[in-house]
Parts: C-alpha cells; structure tokens; sequence
C-alpha cells in the first residue's frame, strides 16, 4: 500500500478532480419523476411571493443551503470565501467543508474563518463524525463550532468513501452511541449529514434516537465520492475498488422519504444532485426544509464571488417562479402542494 497522502494534499486533490472530472452518480436524484400541477390562473402577485424562512433562530431569504465543500487549504478558503460572501449578499445557509485539516493543522484555520465576511448567515461547522472512534470527542466538536462561530455543527457520514479511500479510517463500530453523546453535550445543534449515497430508514431511526437536530440526506444522483476517490487512488487496486460503486446509494428523493417515514417532523436538508430552484421546490414539496448543493456553486465559486450572487439569485428566482406557476405564496403552502410521479 502506498504512503497515505497528508490531509492538505486530499483537499486540493477534491477540488482539482471536482472541478475537472466527471464524478457524477450513474444513478440519479428521482427529482426528474416529479412534477407540480401547472396552474393557468395562479392568483398570485410573482413578486409577493415569499421564499423566507426562519431556523435554527435565522431568517434566510429563501430556503438554499450552500452545502458543504471545502476548507483547509489556501485555494480551498479562496472559495469559501467567495461561496460566505455571496450567502452573505443573498441571506442564504452554508456548511463549511471538514474542518479535520484545521483541528490538525493551525495554520489553515483562517480558510475556514468565513465570518468575517458573511456575519449573519446560517453556519455550520463540520467533522467527520468517524473521527469520534479516532480520538476526537465533545472538546474538538467544540473547537470545529467555535472556530468558525458556527450555528450548529455537522457530523458528516461518509462509510462507503472512507472504505475505498487510501488510508481511511473504517472502524464505525459503536459510532451511534458517541454521536448521542455529542448532541446531548454540545450546545449547538447537531446535524447528521451523508456525502453523496443517501439515507436509509434504519439510520433515520437510528440518528433520531441519537438526537439530531436535523437530517442533511445528500441523496445518491449527484457527486460522488467514491469515483472522487477513484480518481486520485494511487494504485489500479484502488481504482478498480472504487470504480465499482459509481451506482450505489439511495436517491435523493427516496432518502427524503425514508426521513419522513422513520422520523416524522424531523427537520430534512436535501441535497445530492439537486441542480436548480425547480428541484429545490421538489424537495420542500416532498417535505424538506431545505434544498442544498454544492458541485454547482463550487465551479461557480472558482471564477468570482460576483458569479456566485448571480447563481444564487437565479436559483431563488426560480423556486419563486415554481411557486407562483403553482399558485401558492409562502413556503408553508408549498409544502401542501400535492405533486404528479411519472
């Protein structure tokens, strides 16, 4: 087996591959199935139509997560900047990426310090939450929140990449219990996030009882991590192991549903593959709170903070747009509206 690259060097390698790689899913979201009423006569002003939404005691402008991404290098915290900057202009959520890197290596903290320039969005810090079975505890959650004065933290899941991953870190074994002890010790609420395959009703029920604030389900039918991984395996083993599992996972529109079934009232972001406001609509719908992505603003995020303001306006425009054409004002209403499966 090959020397395990430093975690500063896996960082750049994610975003070079993300950037310039086809890392795509070969399953896809379920979003494409869905479809609203289309209604002729909406009896709605388009611009009364309202997309805020309070949570976690924040006002967002309209319901988009920035998803988690990146941090811990120099051109990593170029983009988060950029990425917090335009969250900040638009009023919207935003995860940093992990903040392991920093933990181990203090002088890439201030890639993640976005604070500065976006002091009043909706933030959450992010550990791998694997790294409770490696010597990290409530003291380094902690460290990830205060750092970036973060909202709540996310506890990320990551089984399946950490397994096709040179040097990764495979024991979960009495993981669930850790985890409960994080959310019921820390005082910021504790999000649990999946990458990229998914969320099962058996792990909804099991975060549930963990006490997790929020279920982030990054569904199967976007990026995935396992051929990230296969792109930057140092040797034909590896890339043949990851390669295998550019169709596992469980759709992003199924992992809402699984939510719902296993934890009714659970607060739900969805991600994994979501493109547009018109899918972000879907998911509310379908009972989100939340719509994230991350592929899309991060090559957005690497030409200028300027074409990130304009992404984001887009997107809310469009979920605007998808409410007004199906005749509901608010937020709330959208989340009655009954919708057409093919």
């Amino acid at each position: 087996m090959s020397k395990v690259a430093p975690i500063t060097t896996r960082k750049d390698d994610h975003i070079k591959i993300n950037l310039e790689q086809d890392v795509r899913s070969a399953l896809t979201t379920g979003l494409e199935k869905i479809h609203f009423t289309h209604e002729a006569l909406p009896e709605q002003n388009l611009d009364e139509v309202d997309t805020r939404l309070k949570i976690f005691g924040k006002e967002l402008q309209a319901p988009i997560l920035v998803s988690s991404m990146t941090g811990g290098t120099a051109d990593a915290g170029v983009i988060n900047f950029r990425l917090a900057e335009a969250a900040q202009v638009c009023g919207l959520a935003m995860g940093v990426g992990s903040q392991r890197a920093a933990l181990e290596h203090p002088d890439q903290v201030q890639s993640f310090q976005v604070r500065k320039v976006a002091p009043d969005i909706l933030l959450f810090a992010n550990i791998g939450a694997v790294q409770l079975n490696y010597n990290y505890g409530l003291d380094e959650c902690k460290r990830a929140v205060d750092m970036i004065a973060a909202d709540a933290l996310y506890l990320h899941l990551n089984p399946l990449q950490e397994a096709v991953q040179d040097g990764g870190d495979t024991n979960w074994k009495g993981l669930a219990r850790r985890i409960e002890k994080v959310c019921r010790e820390l005082s910021v609420p504790v999000i649990a996030k999946e990458v990229g395959w998914g969320i099962s009703e058996k792990t909804a029920h099991i975060l549930a009882d963990c006490g997790v604030a929020a279920i982030d389900v990054a569904g199967a039918g976007g990026t995935s991590w396992s051929q990230v991984e296969m792109h930057r395996a140092p040797d034909e083993f590896l890339r043949n192991l990851a390669a295998s599992f550019v169709g596992w996972g469980i759709p992003t529109t199924d992992s809402i549903i699984n939510v719902r079934k296993a934890a009714p009232g659970m607060p739900i972001f969805a991600s994994g593959g979501l493109k547009d406001g018109l899918d972000i609509a879907k998911c509310l719908a379908l009972g989100a709170s939340l719509g994230g992505m991350a592929a899309h603003f991060l090559k957005i995020a690497a030409i200028s903070t300027e074409n990130v303001v304009t992404a984001m306006k887009l997107t809310q425009r469009q979920l605007q747009v998808t409410m007004f054409a199906t005749g509901v004002g608010d937020i709330d209403a959208l989340k009655e509206v009954e919708l057409r499966l093919d």
